[in-house]
C-alpha cells in the first residue's frame, strides 16, 4: 500500500513544548528535589476538553524521534486528541539523573504524568498510553500499576518478560549480539547533552551532573543471569491481572518481541484485549520499511482510542481476538520489500484452529559439534528494515547442524510457537543447545522460518542453574519463536539443531565438544492451522497508510559514498580459523534538522570468534554522537569504546567515555569489570 499524507484533518492543531512538574518531594537519585520533564504537546483546536495521548521513552523528541514523532503525534491531535511526547528523566531536556531501563522512579514518574495530563482543563480526565520498543514496554509496566486515568494502551513491539524476551537473554543464554550492542547503543545515548536552544544556558551543568551518573547497563544486566528479583520487575507475566487498562498489542514475525502478543491474547479477557501480528520489522506498521505490505496503522489505533476514551462504538472490539498474517513461502534474502501472504482471524488463543502435529526424528544417535562461528547468517537480532537485516540462505549454517527433514506432501500453514523435544548426552556441564526451522524449496535453497534457543544449565527453570552431568543423557524441551507461515507442496521442512550461535548466543566453556542427539527420542511439534473461518478471514482488512506532514529534516548524502560502509561484513582469517562480523546498524547517520540543528552519529559493531575456541568470543562497539547549533556555537560531542571478552569463570567488560565541548574533552571515564559467568 502507498502513503498517504493527510491533510485537511477534522482539526486545526497547535504545538507547545512544556515542562511537566513531578509530585513535590519526590528526591531524585543525586538527592535533589526534581522539578520537570520535558513535553510537546499538539492539541485540537476546541473548545471542549479531549482524551490526551502519552508517548513516554529516553529518546529525545526535540531530535532523535522527532521525525517519527511528526508522522502520528499532529495526526492523531488533527482527529480530536491532546498527543503528547515526553522525555524520560535523565534524557534530552528532562531534568533529573538517568537511571536504569524501566527502574521504579522511571515508572512511578509516568505515573504522574498521566495524573498530570488528566488535571489540564483541556483533559477531560482520559488517558491513553502508547510506543513502540521502549515505549511500549512501559506502556504495559504502567498499565500494570493501573493509574485510574489510564484506560486504554497500544503497545508495539514489547515485551511482557524483561528476561526472556527482550534484548538480554534468550532460552537463559546470554544475548552477545544484542546484550552488548544496545548497552553500548545506550551508553552513547545516555551520555548526550540537553540542547541549549530548548533548556538555555543551564545545558552544561545538566549534562555534566548526568554524565556523573553514568553507569553501563552491561554491569546490571551480566549481574543478573538468572530469572530473578532484577528482572521480575516490569515483567507483567508476573501477573497479567494486574493490567486494567484495555490492550492493543501489536508485532511483527521479524521483531524478536512478538511472541508477547500471543501471550497477552492468551492471559488478559476478551473484552480487554485485541492483538495484531504482521509481517513487519522492529517498526511501526504504517511506516513502509521492510517488509510489508504497510498497514493502516493510525487509523487502527484511532478506532481503538475512539472506542475506549471516546466511547464510540468504532467495531474495534468485534474483530477477532487475534489478527495475524500468514507469510507464504518465499526464496531466503536478507530484505523483502513486501511478502506475499494472507490475513487470519482466531477468536482465541491458543486457537480452535490450531492443531499441534508432532514429527518425530529418525535416524542413529548423531554428534552435534558445530562451528563456533555456527550463526553468521542469523540476520539481525533486531530488523528495522535495512538491506541486510533479515537471514541469508541457511544451506551453510545447516550444515554446521545436525538436520532432520519432512516432506510437504500438500500445503501445511503453521500459526503459532513450534515446539521441540530432544534427547541429549552432553559431555560438558555447560553449553546451549539452538533449533531452527526452515523451509526448503526443490532447489535446495534454506529460508529461515523461525528459531529458538535453551541453555542446558537453565532446562529446569530460568530462575535456576543446573550443570549437566557429563555423560547423562536427558530429554529437553523449548519453544521457538512464534511464526505464520504456510509450507507448499514439493518443499521440505527442516529442523536444524546446532550447539553454537554466535554472534547470537554467548557460548558456553566447554561447548565446542557438543552434545549426541539421539532421534529416537526426539522431535518436533508444529501449530498447523486449518483453514479456519475463511468467511471472517475476508472481512479482515486496513485502509492504506496515513500520516502526518513529515518533518522537513534533511539527510546530506556522503561526501565519499564509495567510503561508506558495508551493513553486514564477514571476515574469515582462514589460515587463523578467525571469523569477524562487522555490523553498521544505521539507526540515522547525519542529519540537519528544520530548526537549524545538525546531528551526527556513526556506529561499529564488531564480533569476534576462532573455530572450537568458545573462550575467543568477543565484542566490540564503538559510537560518536555530534550535536551542533553554528548559531548558538554550540558544539557537542560524545564518544565510547565497548568491549566484552571472556575466559572459562568471567565475562571481562571495558567501557570508556568521552566528551568534548567545542573540540575541547570536559570528561572522560573508563570502566572495567570482572563479573562471575554464574549462569553465561
Amino acid at each position: 500500500m502507498s502513503l498517504h499524507i493527510a491533510t485537511g484533518l477534522p482539526y486545526r492543531t497547535i504545538r507547545e513544548d512544556v515542562r511537566i512538574p513531578l509530585p513535590t518531594g519526590r528526591l531524585g537519585a543525586d538527592g535533589s528535589e526534581i522539578t520537570h520533564l520535558y513535553a510537546r504537546i499538539w492539541r485540537p483546536v476546541t473548545d471542549e476538553p479531549v482524551p490526551a495521548l502519552l508517548e513516554y521513552l529516553p529518546y529525545r523528541l526535540s531530535d532523535w524521534t522527532a521525525p517519527r514523532d511528526q508522522q502520528r503525534h499532529p495526526w492523531y491531535a488533527g482527529h480530536g486528541y491532546a498527543s503528547v511526547r515526553v522525555d524520560v528523566r535523565g534524557h534530552g531536556n528532562s531534568e533529573g539523573l538517568p537511571g536504569d531501563e524501566y527502574d521504579a522512579t522511571e515508572l512511578a514518574d509516568g505515573v504522574a504524568v498521566i495524573h498530570w495530563l488528566a488535571d489540564q482543563p483541556w483533559c477531560d480526565g482520559k488517558v491513553g498510553m502508547f510506543g513502540i520498543s521502549w515505549g511500549g514496554f512501559n506502556s504495559l509496566q504502567i498499565a500494570a500499576l493501573a493509574p485510574e486515568p489510564l484506560k486504554a494502551i497500544v503497545t508495539v513491539c514489547s515485551a511482557d518478560d524483561r528476561y526472556d524476551n527482550d534484548v538480554h537473554y534468550m532460552g537463559g543464554s546470554v544475548l552477545a549480539v544484542d546484550m552488548h550492542a544496545w548497552a553500548s547503543t545506550m551508553l552513547a545515548f545516555v551520555s548526550r547533552p540537553p540542547d541549549p536552544e530548548f533548556v538555555g544556558p543551564a545545558w552544561r551543568d545538566m549534562w555534566l551532573k548526568r554524565l556523573e551518573a553514568v553507569d553501563p547497563f552491561i554491569h546490571t544486566w551480566l549481574d543478573h543471569q538468572t530469572r530473578d528479583a532484577y528482572w521480575r520487575h516490569g515483567s507483567v507475566s508476573e501477573d497479567y491481572s494486574a493490567i486494567k487498562a484495555k490492550v492493543l498489542a501489536v508485532g511483527g514475525w521479524h521483531d524478536p518481541y512478538r511472541d508477547t502478543v500471543l501471550r497477552l491474547v492468551r492471559h488478559l479477557p476478551d473484552e480487554q484485549v485485541r492483538g495484531l501480528i504482521g509481517p513487519w520489522s522492529h517498526q511501526y506498521p504504517d511506516r513502509g520499511l521492510p517488509p510489508g505490505p504497510a498497514i493502516g496503522f493510525l487509523q487502527e489505533t484511532l478506532r481503538w482510542w475512539d472506542q475506549h476514551l471516546k466511547g464510540e462504538d468504532s467495531g474495534v472490539m468485534n474483530e477477532p481476538k487475534l489478527r495475524s498474517w500468514i507469510s507464504e513461502s518465499h526464496p531466503p534474502a536478507t530484505v523483502y520489500p513486501e511478502l506475499e501472504g494472507h490475513w487470519v482471524g482466531d477468536p482465541a488463543w491458543p486457537s480452535p484452529y490450531v492443531t499441534p502435529v508432532e514429527y518425530a526424528f529418525q535416524g542413529g544417535p548423531v554428534l552435534v559439534r558445530s562451528p563456533q562461528h555456527t550463526g553468521l547468517a542469523a540476520g539481525r537480532f533486531f530488523p528495522f528494515g535495512n538491506d541486510a537485516d533479515l537471514p541469508p540462505d541457511q544451506r551453510e549454517e545447516d550444515a554446521n547442524s545436525a538436520a532432520f527433514e519432512f516432506a510437504v506432501d500438500e500445503r501445511l500453514q503453521i500459526l503459532g510457537r513450534p515446539r521441540v523435544r530432544l534427547r541429549l548426552t552432553s559431555p560438558a556441564p555447560r553449553g546451549q543447545v539452538i533449533a531452527r526451522l526452515c523451509d526448503v524449496a526443490p532447489d535446495g535453497s534454506s529460508t529461515l522460518v523461525t528459531r529458538g534457543v535453551l541453555n542446558l544449565s537453565s532446562r529446569y527453570g530460568r530462575d535456576t542453574v543446573a550443570p549437566w552431568k557429563p555423560g547423562d543423557t536427558e530429554d529437553v524441551t523449548f519453544e521457538l519463536n512464534g511464526i505464520g507461515h504456510a509450507f507448499p507442496p514439493g518443499h521440505r521442512i527442516r529442523l536444524a539443531v546446532s550447539s553454537a550461535y554466535w554472534p547470537w548466543i554467548w557460548p558456553q566453556p566447554g561447548s565446542e565438544e557438543g552434545f549426541t542427539l539421539d532421534p529416537a527420542g526426539s522431535g518436533v511439534e508444529l501449530p498447523v492451522r486449518g483453514a479456519g473461518d475463511r468467511a471472517l478471514d475476508a472481512t479482515i482488512a486496513f485502509a492504506e497508510p496515513e500520516q502526518a506532514e513529515p518533518l522537513a529534516v534533511v539527510y546530506p548524502a556522503p561526501e565519499n559514498p564509495a567510503d561508506q560502509r558495508p551493513e553486514r561484513l564477514v571476515v574469515h582469517d582462514v589460515a587463523a580459523g578467525s571469523w569477524r562480523l562487522d555490523v553498521d546498524p544505521r539507526y540515522g547517520g547525519t542529519r540537519i534538522y528544520p530548526d537549524g540543528l545538525e546531528f551526527h552519529e556513526d556506529a561499529l559493531e564488531q564480533y569476534t570468534i576462532t573455530d572450537n575456541d568458545p573462550l575467543s568470543a568477543a565484542t566490540r562497539s564503538s559510537w560518536t554522537v555530534r550535536l551542533r547549533r553554528p548559531e548558538l556555537a554550540w558544539d557537542a560531542e560524545v564518544r565510547t569504546r565497548s568491549e566484552i571478552t571472556c575466559d572459562a569463570g568471567d565475562f571481562l567488560t571495558h567501557n570508556e567515555l568521552t566528551c568534548s565541548e567545542g573540540g575541547e574533552v570536559i570528561f572522560q571515564r573508563t570502566w572495567e569489570r570482572r563479573i562471575p559467568r554464574t549462569a553465561g
